[in-house]
């Protein structure tokens, strides 16, 4: 073969490598996947709809059933958030007290209903914990958990003790008209510590970003001191825009992420418009004009609406999933590209659509579909 047409098929193979994204796994079920969450060294919990709660320990090479907790039958488990092989807490949704979490503590074999949505008009969206003790309290981990609005406030529920325990957070922060938050993939909220809490929401209102802020103050911006001692404990919840062309019931930020040194990524859009490309991706507004941050909107978009959004530290890549497509940035969310399945890698045709949650490597959506993440991708 001469050199050049050598050099073309090579130049072919690279580029066909460069497409392949997903590789499906057999997961066993065809429940309606929305929890995923990968704690690393080939472990991963997911979970769904039907009381569907999903074990790995190979990195996806086995999927096994975890058997249904006592009295949880038919419930949408929205979210799973795992501390190691052995121990998980499964959240439900729904009105009421249909929200429940769950937990076990011996690799599923037993669970234990340790929480149950105390609000009878509310329902539970969204659960992180703290990847790390910052209580020192003997391996316990900070937990919240929260809900759509209540008589006009997002309530938020605390825990000290990796979910055994729960308390109502007493601030919390308004709803506007019509604003609410998404249980889409367990990633519109993040916690980073104690007094780092934050959340995305949408609605007929829009969208806002609200990050929670404690801090040790003597004297307000009118120049009044809000307590009657030296140095007050001031707690509040500080609104950043994010700006919406179409607002709807349906509409606004779905995921959040963050990379360190540069920010959050947001994405979003409306599942009933799911090939509109308008509001589908956002970034941070780092030009502070003294009054309020803000996010502006993705330069070149996602190609419809996302449900998930991830961050791959080892080659900074911003990936992010949804029912007609995958996208990533290599340059913090102005500007995304579609990832394509490439059947010469193996890909299903469909291996990069029809997908609801993400935890890298792994990525979850209906009828039960699980896939990893090809790592080479995003080195390309």
């Amino acid at each position: 073969m001469k050199r050049p047409a050598l050099l073309a098929l090579l130049l072919l193979a690279a580029m066909d490598s460069a497409h392949g994204q997903w590789e499906i796994q057999d997961s066993h079920t065809l429940a309606n996947l929305h929890g995923i969450h990968s704690v690393g060294g080939g472990t991963a919990w997911a979970s769904g709809s039907g009381a569907t709660v999903l074990r790995t320990t190979d990195d996806g090479a086995h999927w096994l059933a975890c058997p249904i907790p006592p009295g949880a039958a038919g419930l949408d488990f929205r979210a799973i958030q795992a501390f190691d092989r052995n121990s998980a807490v499964v959240m439900s949704t729904g009105n009421g007290s249909v929200s429940r979490l769950y937990k076990t503590n011996d690799a599923c074999h037993t669970w234990k209903l340790i929480f149950t949505n105390p609000d009878p008009g509310g329902s539970f969206d969204a659960l992180q914990f703290t990847s790390r003790d910052y209580l020192q309290l003997h391996g316990k981990l900070f937990g919240i958990l929260l809900g759509g609005p209540v008589a006009g406030r997002f309530p938020l529920f605390l825990s000290f003790d990796s979910g055994e325990t729960w308390e109502r957070q007493t601030t919390s922060p308004e709803a506007l008209p019509g604003e609410t938050v998404f249980p889409a993939s367990n990633s519109i909220l993040r916690l980073g510590d104690l007094a780092d809490r934050t959340f995305i929401t949408g609605g007929l209102s829009g969208a806002r970003m609200l990050l929670f802020m404690s801090y040790l103050d003597n004297i307000t911006p009118d120049g009044h001191k809000p307590c009657g001692h030296p140095v007050c404990q001031i707690n509040e919840w500080i609104p950043w825009a994010i700006p919406v062309a179409h607002p709807a019931p349906t509409a606004g930020a779905y995921s959040w992420g963050w990379a360190e040194g540069h920010g959050a990524v947001l994405v979003g859009g409306d599942p009933e418009h799911p090939n509109r490309t308008a509001d589908t991706g956002w970034y941070p507004n780092l030009s502070f004009n003294g009054s309020r941050f803000s996010f502006k909107t993705a330069l070149t978009p996602p190609r419809g609406f996302r449900s998930a959004v991830a961050f791959d530290t080892a080659t900074k890549t911003w990936i992010t999933v949804g029912p007609n497509g995958t996208d990533i940035s290599k340059d913090y969310g102005r500007n995304w590209r579609p990832l394509h399945p490439n059947p010469k890698a193996g890909d299903a045709p469909d291996a990069d659509r029809n997908w609801n949650a993400l935890s890298l490597p792994f990525v979850a959506g209906p009828n039960g579909r699980i896939g990893k993440l090809r790592t080479h991708v995003l080195k390309q």
